[in-house]
C-alpha cells in the first residue's frame, strides 16, 4: 500500500533478492574486486562468505547480469544439500547435459566434452555454488575434481562458492586441505557502515521514482543502522515497515520517533512469548501447584489468539486460583499480565486495520471522483 501512497513505481525493500537494487557498499565493492581478479586468473576457486542476509545471492546476480555470454558460460546452483553424485549431476544440469539414466563415468565424459566445446569457441566456463555452507565434504570433493579438467595447461573450469561464516570453518578441514590450497581469493561480506546507511536507502527509493518524500531525518537513519547493524535484509524489513506506517499516518518526514515506534512493535510481534503452565482445573494436585504450573501449555504468538481463548484462558485462571488457594499468586499474576499486553496489542491491531480501511475508502472516493471528472470533460 505504502508505494501508491507515495507515488512508487515498485516496492523498493522487498526481501526477495534483485540484482536490479543492487547497491555497491564498501564490502560488495571489495567482493566485486576479488571476483575480477578471480576471473582474470581464470582457475581455482573464489570463496565469498557472510551472514545470513549480508546480500550474497544480490551480489551473485549483479555478477551473473555484467557477464558477456559471448566470452563466459556461466552457471548457478543453489540446492547444495547433496552429497557428491548429486552434485556432479546437479553441475551437469546447470549446463543443460543430459544425465538421466547416465552412470557416473559417462556424465564425467560428457563434462569434459561439454568444457572442450566451450574453449573451442573461445568461451571460459564459470559455476556458482551457492549455499556452500550446507554442502558435504563429498560434494566439495566432487567440485573440486571438476576444477581438474584441463586443455593445453589451461583450467576449464571456475568456480565461485558463497555461504555463511561456517562455511570457511567447513574449508579448514583436514578433509578439504587439497581444495584449500586453490582457492585463490575469499572475501567476507561485512554489514553496511553507519554512513552508508542513507546511500543505501536513498539508491533505492530512487530506482521506484522517489522524489524525497517521504524525508527521513538524521536521527531516523542513525536509528535504522542501530537497529538493524547494517544488514541489508535486515534494513529491507524495517524499511517495508516504516513506510506503511508512513503511509497509514500519512507522513511526510520519517524521523527517530517513526523508527522507534516500528523498532517497538516489530519486536513485540516476534517475541515469543514464555510458555505457561495451564493445566486442567481437575488435574492440579493441592499438594504441588509449582510442579502443576510447570506444566507447559504454549500460549501462541500475539497476532493468532483470538478473544475467545483470552477469555476460556481467564476463565481457568479463575478456577486455578480457587483451587490452589493462591499457593502460587506470582506465577498467576504473571500470567494474566501478558494476557493483558495480548488484549492491548489486539486493539492496537485493530486500531491500524481501520486506519487503513480509511486510507483505502477515500483513495477509492478519490479515484471515482477523477474518473467522474474525466468522463464530464
Amino acid at each position: 500500500m505504502y508505494d501508491q501512497h507515495y507515488g512508487f513505481t515498485g516496492r523498493p525493500f522487498q526481501l526477495t533478492p534483485d540484482p536490479h537494487f543492487y547497491f555497491e557498499s564498501a564490502t560488495h565493492r571489495k567482493a566485486l574486486s576479488y571476483l575480477g581478479y578471480g576471473l582474470a586468473q581464470g582457475e581455482g576457486f573464489i570463496v565469498i562468505t557472510g551472514d545470513i542476509g549480508a546480500g550474497k545471492t544480490t551480489l551473485v546476480g549483479h555478477v551473473m547480469g555484467t557477464i558477456d555470454p559471448s566470452r563466459l558460460t556461466a552457471a548457478k546452483i543453489v540446492s547444495t544439500q547433496v552429497e557428491g553424485d548429486d552434485m556432479l549431476r546437479l553441475a551437469a544440469r546447470a549446463f543443460s547435459i543430459p544425465t538421466d539414466g547416465i552412470v557416473k563415468a559417462e556424465l564425467l565424459g560428457r563434462f569434459e566434452a561439454f568444457l572442450h566445446s566451450q574453449a573451442r569457441l573461445g568461451k571460459r566456463v564459470l559455476l556458482i555454488v551457492d549455499e556452500g555452507q550446507n554442502l558435504s565434504v563429498s560434494a566439495i570433493e566432487e567440485l573440486r575434481m571438476l576444477s581438474n579438467f584441463q586443455l593445453g595447461g589451461q583450467a576449464l573450469l571456475q568456480i565461485f562458492l558463497l555461504g555463511q561464516p561456517e562455511f570457511r570453518d567447513l574449508l579448514k578441514s583436514p578433509e578439504l586441505q587439497q581444495l584449500s590450497q586453490r582457492v585463490i581469493a575469499t572475501h567476507h561480506l561485512e554489514p553496511m557502515s553507519a554512513d552508508e546507511i542513507a546511500p543505501y536507502i536513498q539508491h533505492r527509493l530512487r530506482l521506484v521514482g522517489w522524489q524525497g518524500n517521504p524525508g527521513f531525518t538524521a536521527g531516523a537513519v542513525s536509528a535504522i543502522h542501530r537497529a538493524t547493524d547494517g544488514v541489508p535484509r535486515r534494513v529491507n524489513a524495517l524499511m517495508s515497515r516504516i513506510l506503511l506506517m508512513g503511509a497509514i499516518d500519512q507522513l511526510t518526514v520519517i524521523d527517530g520517533s517513526v523508527v522507534a515506534a516500528v523498532v517497538q512493535d516489530m519486536g513485540e510481534e516476534s517475541a515469543e512469548i514464555d510458555t505457561v503452565a495451564v493445566a486442567a482445573p481437575s488435574a492440579v494436585p493441592h499438594a504441588a501447584p509449582e510442579a502443576a504450573l510447570t506444566e507447559a501449555r504454549p500460549v501462541a504468538a500475539v497476532d493468532a489468539v483470538p478473544f475467545a481463548e483470552i477469555t476460556a484462558l481467564r476463565d481457568e485462571i479463575a478456577q486455578m486460583r480457587a483451587q490452589l488457594n493462591d499457593a502460587a499468586p506470582d506465577a498467576l499474576t504473571g500470567i494474566e499480565a501478558r494476557l493483558a499486553k495480548i488484549e492491548a496489542m489486539q486493539a492496537e491491531q485493530d486500531e491500524a486495520l481501520r486506519r487503513v480501511l480509511t486510507l483505502l475508502v477515500e483513495w477509492v472516493e478519490q479515484s471515482a471522483a477523477g474518473l467522474d471528472h474525466s468522463q464530464a470533460a
